[in-house]
């Protein structure tokens, strides 16, 4: 109650941008990993079905980025300001940015520019790179040595690795 009071009269700061840009940047390489692993279950992997995978994956980052700064909307709407909900909105960039590595690859197979066979294992590397990055410098961050904070990189990266156990185990 005390933190309300006091923090009424303050305009909101808003979420860190660090913080936004990890949680959005991890959120959004599982997300490719999943809808990568899911897309290509049953194993359609012909040009067309490579660049609709690529579409889809977009369609869906934008969602779930619409899904989640609504969430932080309604969980801290102030009836004053009206512009909120489009700053809580567009506050969501990273996770849509996160996953452009993965419908980039996805398309380009779609194009023809490379291989729309095995597409999927590049997709999953690049998003555990993507997650060991995150994790490396959110650690190095944190004033963590090199050794924890690549150990740390390695364990963010293990969420990518069991997205593709998960996928390998449910076909």
């Amino acid at each position: 109650m005390a933190d309300s009071t006091a923090a009424a009269g303050e305009p909101s700061r808003g979420h860190d941008m660090r913080e936004a840009v990890l949680f959005g940047g991890v959120y959004g390489a599982v997300l490719a990993s999943s809808l990568v692993a899911a897309l290509t279950q049953y194993g359609h992997n012909s040009a067309a079905s490579r660049r609709y995978d690529a579409l889809w994956l977009l369609v869906t980052a934008f969602a779930s980025a619409l899904a989640h700064g609504y969430a932080h909307y309604i969980a801290e709407r102030d009836p004053r300001r009206r512009l909120v909900a489009l700053r809580a909105l567009a506050d969501e960039w990273p996770l849509v940015t996160a996953v452009l590595p993965t419908v980039f690859l996805l398309a380009g197979a779609g194009w023809g520019w490379w291989s729309a066979t095995g597409v999927e294992y590049p997709a999953f590397g690049l998003n555990m790179a993507i997650l060991f990055t995150l994790g490396l410098i959110t650690a190095r961050r944190a004033r963590s040595s090199w050794p924890v904070a690549a150990l740390i990189g390695l364990g963010d990266a293990l969420l990518g690795v069991i997205v593709v156990v998960a996928n390998a185990l449910i076909k």
